[in-house]
């Protein structure tokens, strides 16, 4: 399959959406976020740690390898935080079915519980940050969001690393 060629010059639109998701990115991933969030959801855990739990609540348990390869990181990194998380009790190591010499890891009902309150904190977040805001602009936004990753998982030519369809956003039918 043939990329077409760039355009010599971006668009002003998309240097914008860049620029957007430059400091959506930025401001998502501050130190600063990610303890506030944790503090309000009462959960201790690091940013490694809920990016790897966010991952294993997303899909099948999933061996140490593939974990890694869905964040991007070293399975060395995962390795560490996946004992971490086992030793608060948030995940557990399980047989793999297809490989009884391998192991999976899987939330336990204490990973579930902590990442259910990390969703729901940082859902009412963005629900106060956007309250200002239609319902209809809201469902456009989800749509072109999904949208957007979807397109760049295609020119990527990777896999969707959540393995999760996207979700109809809430209210459309």
């Amino acid at each position: 399959m043939s990329t077409p060629p760039l355009p010599d010059v971006p668009t002003q639109e998309v240097i914008e959406i860049e620029r957007a998701l430059t400091r959506i990115t930025y401001l998502s991933t501050r130190a600063r976020q990610h303890d506030r969030l944790m503090a309000l959801a009462g959960v201790p855990l690091d940013r490694a740690a809920v990016a790897l739990l966010r991952q294993i609540a997303d899909s099948e348990p999933l061996r140490p390898g593939e974990l890694a390869a869905r964040l991007g990181v070293e399975a060395s990194h995962v390795t560490r935080t996946v004992q971490q998380l086992q030793r608060s009790g948030h995940v557990t190591r399980v047989p793999d079915p297809d490989d009884r010499r391998a192991q999976r890891i899987e939330l336990t009902d204490a990973g579930r519980q902590a990442i259910t309150k990390i969703r729901e904190v940082g859902v009412r977040g963005m629900q106060l940050a956007l309250s200002d805001w239609s319902p209809e602009e809201l469902r456009q936004l989800a749509t072109l969001f999904h949208r957007m990753v979807d397109d760049f998982l295609a020119h990527a030519g990777e896999p969707d690393p959540q393995s999760v369809p996207p979700s109809a956003p809430a209210g459309s039918a």
